[in-house]
């Protein structure tokens, strides 16, 4: 186990990460309130897992909503990781290019591929 402390280790060196660069935030408020929406979904959820657990369902029935809760949330993350990608690429094209016409459709594919269950 090494000695360093966290002040003491080497900074990161790699040229491709940015000095000091600010986390993105999602910038819509009707993708930030579809996100909400969809977590308080998901909260509800899981209190009725809990009340299942409490009364003593039968473990099927409580793995059948584990797993739909689950379900909700990585369609939740694709779908917040996915608007993110959108905002952030499209604030970097040019505002006639025929590439930022097209990312709509580009990433609604790429959001249905990443929803696939394997």
């Amino acid at each position: 186990m090494s000695n360093m402390t966290e002040s003491s280790k080497p900074a990161l060196s790699c040229s491709s990460v940015a000095a000091a660069a600010p986390h993105a935030a999602l910038q819509s408020p009707d993708v930030r309130n579809d996100l909400l929406n969809r977590l308080r979904r998901a909260e509800g959820q899981l209190r009725g897992i809990q009340g299942m657990i409490e009364r003593g369902e039968d473990c099927g029935k409580v793995a059948q909503q584990f797993s739909a809760v689950r379900r909700a949330l990585d369609s939740s993350y694709v779908h917040m990781t996915v608007c993110l990608l959108q905002q952030e690429i499209t604030a970097r094209l040019p505002e006639d290019g025929a590439l930022r016409a097209s990312l709509p459709v580009l990433l609604g594919e790429l959001e249905a591929l990443l929803s696939r269950r394997s």
